[in-house]
């Protein structure tokens, strides 16, 4: 049979892989072109993949839960009954049919596992027993890893009882997260608002949201994102706000664009609609990216102060504890006041300790009006 294969293309998302969610065609079933064929989530974002050709489905690559690599192939159709499309895309033409899914190996912990001093032998034998290198400790010479060592790695493993693979969202928090420790050199600053005086059913959101917006003005500095490779920052006119947000799947940030030029009524309404948005999973990847600074409220759940992440390319995350009350001094009276506890993480490559400290203070400033 002469197959034609349709391979996983790029979405627009720029990550190199995608993890199947849900097949909406079964193998022997005729579809059109433009049909619904595969849901897959990308970039926090689940995308539906239409079909690119009218034809029998002759093979699927990948269930639900697996990961494809962007480029390899995600479907098969019967060439003598598929009508190819005018522009094919990702469509690579005739090629040997292949029962191969390609997936993701864990992420290594600790150390590189590609560091690992370890024999050819050692390592064929950690990856048919599922051991990370990167988790034996070295027993024989110069640091060398021993095949006793991935044994009693194995055998500690199998104890514990089966791994539990991330997906999805988590997966995607997985990578930006160890992306955002190997390349930022982050300090964490705190300090507290007294918010004492605030009209009654003031909106919180929106004022840390302004808040940040004047820290932003008086120091521009942490508006900005860091390039690794040419050592440099760019300054950025618009404050495009990342809002982190907690849910059963994971993290998810949308990002509020031009967060300096909204009413407090347009703000409320674009916050709401993000909300929406990841609530029901229809969120567009496009509205989480671009972030050129980052609000994370865990205080809305608990906590005092926290030591947030900040995600490159951005260099600096605003973190705002729980509202609390706390006894200080009014006109050299001890009152009861109430507090919101902040933390501000910065990338000290480019950030002075003392432009975060004035960033900070800009910040309590417009919150304490």
């Amino acid at each position: 049979m002469s197959i034609v294969v349709f391979n996983l293309p790029d979405l627009g998302e720029g990550l190199p892989d995608a993890e199947i969610v849900e097949w909406h065609a079964g193998v022997g079933d005729r579809v059109k072109q433009g049909d619904l064929l595969v849901s897959v989530e990308t970039d926090k974002a689940v995308v539906e993949v239409p079909s690119p050709y009218s034809g029998i489905l002759v093979k699927s690559y990948g269930r639900a839960g697996e990961v494809l690599n962007v480029g390899q192939p995600l479907a098969e159709f019967d060439a003598e009954t598929a009508d190819k499309p005018e522009d094919a895309g990702t469509v690579v033409g005739k090629v040997e049919t292949t029962s191969t899914t390609v997936r993701e190996s864990a992420a290594a912990t600790g150390r590189d596992a590609a560091d690992v001093k370890a024999t050819p032998a050692v390592r064929a034998l950690a990856k048919r027993m599922n051991v990370d290198l990167s988790l034996a400790k070295p027993s024989g010479p110069d640091g060398v890893t021993t095949a006793d060592d991935v044994k009693r790695v194995a055998n500690v493993l199998e104890g514990l009882g089966p791994i539990e693979a991330l997906h999805g969202v988590r997966r995607t928090m997985a990578r930006t997260m160890a992306q955002a420790h190997d390349q930022v050199v982050p300090v964490t600053i705190h300090d507290d608002a007294d918010v004492e005086h605030w009209p009654a059913g003031d909106d919180i959101s929106l004022r840390l949201i302004r808040a940040i917006v004047a820290g932003c003005r008086a120091e521009p500095g942490l508006n900005a994102w860091y390039d690794n490779q040419t050592v440099g920052r760019r300054i950025l006119a618009n404050i495009d706000l990342g809002v982190a947000m907690d849910t059963g799947d994971g993290l998810f940030v949308p990002v509020l664009k031009g967060a300096g030029e909204r009413t407090p009524g347009e703000l409320r309404g674009r916050l709401e609609e993000l909300k929406a948005g990841v609530k029901s999973r229809e969120i567009l990847p496009e509205a989480m990216r671009g972030a050129t600074f980052t609000l994370t409220n865990f205080g809305t759940l608990a906590g005092k102060y926290a030591t947030p992440i900040v995600m490159p390319p951005s260099v600096a995350i605003l973190g705002a504890g729980s509202l609390r009350d706390a006894v200080v001094p009014d006109h050299g009276v001890p009152a009861v006041h109430k507090i919101i506890p902040l933390s501000l993480t910065f990338d000290h490559r480019c950030i002075t300790g003392g432009e975060a400290a004035r960033f900070l203070q800009a910040v309590i400033d417009d919150l304490q009006k």
